[in-house]
């Protein structure tokens, strides 16, 4: 039996189509991944199927009581709440049941013999939910997600708002495993994860007996978790069996014998019309050229898919730098405490250096401090001469309701609106989406505004936090390759050793100087 089914979806952002008559069912234990270029609606997909967003036609229908688990790529946390009341939230439904529990209890000595023995009945039911469901464990259930997660060492009484971003995904994570739902919805949610808690999600997922959907572009991850593939492209969904790796090969099968079949159905509509052309006119050969004209008529025409507009990254090379890129000198980073034991740290022309290590050490505050960006607790940064810095910041503005048009502009006053949309589209983005607002971008498709922003200015040196969160397989092939080609210095802050060990010269560990414990 299906636990979701959607049946001839269709849906668009104003002339702009995401789905066009799409059907889909999750079956009990399918891990599926969701997989597709960015902007081609994956997570608006999510978006429809939890009822956060209403289809423009079609039906999503989930079995009774089935509880669904979401854990989304741009979800809020409110600032104020604790780690632990964010875990805790997970039990709410618990929680009212107590209330309940308490309220009847309070109640009871004013109650009839029979207001009482209702009383008495629903309270018995509240209590076995409450035993079921390890209501009086829940602290310690609490305490093994978060140390499971690498949350306790920040303490459970840590504020939200002040998290980074994969912390905050951990919190997000955690809370729901602790609801066990029937159903996990996942979007992206290796993103900002280091390596060692991508292993811990990993083997989760492959112990995981309910269904689950999980889109991500992290390919050996899916590789290891998933047993169904959805590809999402040009406003359809299909279906394949198997891991990523076995849709790769199936879809290039495809691929080519969909070409095969085009060449061949286009030489035979040319011999077609040919004869046609040739025999219409003659009252001996006429009723032979309209029989090929019906043929013709009734010929259903094989379309290849379009082609997607691939990435072009090819970053700015500026002038020379000095050999000293930067120098710390008893260098202590942080906020209200130090993250770090005093740094002598030293970067020269040409080093291309990856900064690793677990969520919450100090890798975006150890780049934002040699940015100035962040005061220094103490000691100094000292910065090399003739740098031109280009730097990706983690985050963009999710709120940002200027177009792509305008955001470049902005940023580069002095093109003209050739030049500007040219930009964009080397990037890997369409007409339509240049002109739409940035803030209704898919999460890569704003990283790829970002990224235009960076190549078109010269630098000879690049601080990238995290550059490949939210980025599909294309575009980060293109990043490797263009970050490989480029000449001057580059700081890297990534969690894929897949991507950055074919890109830097040097690892620093960035465990070795934390003050952290993780």
């Amino acid at each position: 039996m299906s636990i979701l089914t959607v049946e001839h979806l269709s849906h668009g952002f104003g002339d702009r189509a995401i789905f066009e008559d799409v059907s889909f069912r999750l079956l009990k234990g399918e891990h599926i991944g969701f997989v597709g270029a960015n902007g081609e609606g994956k997570s608006t997909f999510m978006s429809i199927v939890t009822g956060k967003l209403q289809p423009d036609e079609g039906r999503v229908e989930w079995s009774p009581r089935v509880r669904v688990g979401y854990l989304d790529q741009h979800a809020a946390l409110t600032p104020g709440m604790t780690i632990q009341d964010v875990l805790r939230s997970a039990f709410s439904w618990l929680f009212d049941m107590e209330a309940r529990m308490n309220e009847i209890c309070d109640k009871m000595g004013d109650a009839d013999e029979e207001q009482m023995d209702a009383y008495m009945e629903e309270l018995s039911g509240i209590q076995e939910m409450l035993d079921a469901h390890d209501f009086y464990m829940i602290d310690s259930r609490v305490e093994e997600v978060a140390r499971a997660l690498g949350l306790l060492s920040l303490g459970l009484e840590h504020d939200v708002a002040d998290l980074s971003g994969g912390q905050r995904t951990k919190v997000l994570l955690g809370k729901l495993l602790l609801e066990k739902p029937d159903i996990l919805l996942l979007d992206e949610p290796t993103n900002y994860l280091d390596e060692e808690h991508i292993v811990w999600l990993k083997r989760y997922l492959q112990e995981y007996e309910n269904a689950f959907v999980l889109i991500s572009h992290d390919i050996p991850f899916l590789n290891d978790v998933v047993n169904l593939i959805y590809h999402v492209e040009n406003r359809r969904l299909n279906r394949y069996v198997g891991n990523y790796d076995k849709f790769q090969e199936v879809y290039a099968v495809q691929k080519s014998q969909l070409e095969a079949a085009y060449k061949r159905q286009q030489q035979e509509i040319s011999e077609l019309q040919d004869f046609v052309n040739r025999n219409k006119a003659r009252v001996a050969t006429r009723n032979m050229a309209m029989s090929r004209q019906k043929k013709l008529d009734r010929m259903e025409r094989i379309e290849l898919t379009a082609e997607k507009p691939k990435p072009e990254f090819n970053f700015k090379a500026g002038r020379t730098s000095g050999k000293m890129i930067f120098q710390t000198q008893d260098l202590v980073i942080g906020y209200d405490s130090p993250l770090s034991c005093p740094l002598n740290l030293t970067m020269e022309r040409g080093q291309k250096i990856a900064l690793v290590g677990a969520n919450g050490i100090g890798k975006t505050t150890l780049l934002k401090s040699i940015l100035g960006l962040i005061p220094a607790l103490s000691g100094k940064v000292e910065l090399g001469d003739n740098l031109q810095i280009g730097y990706f910041e983690q985050e963009g503005d999710y709120n940002n309701s200027t177009t792509c048009i305008e955001e470049i502009w902005q940023e580069f006053p002095g093109f003209n609106q050739f030049e500007v949309r040219a930009a964009l589209a080397k990037c890997g983005l369409t007409t339509k989406h240049i002109e739409s607002q940035v803030r209704v971008l898919s999460g890569g498709e704003q990283a790829k505004v970002r990224l235009c922003k960076l190549i078109n200015r010269e630098s000879n040196i690049l601080l990238l936090d995290e550059p490949t969160n939210h980025l599909d397989v294309d575009a980060k092939e293109e990043l490797k390759r263009a970050l490989r080609e480029y000449r001057g210095a580059i700081l890297l802050i990534c969690h894929e050793p897949e991507f950055y060990r074919d890109v830097v010269t040097e690892v620093w560990d960035c465990a070795k100087w934390t003050t952290r414990i993780i």
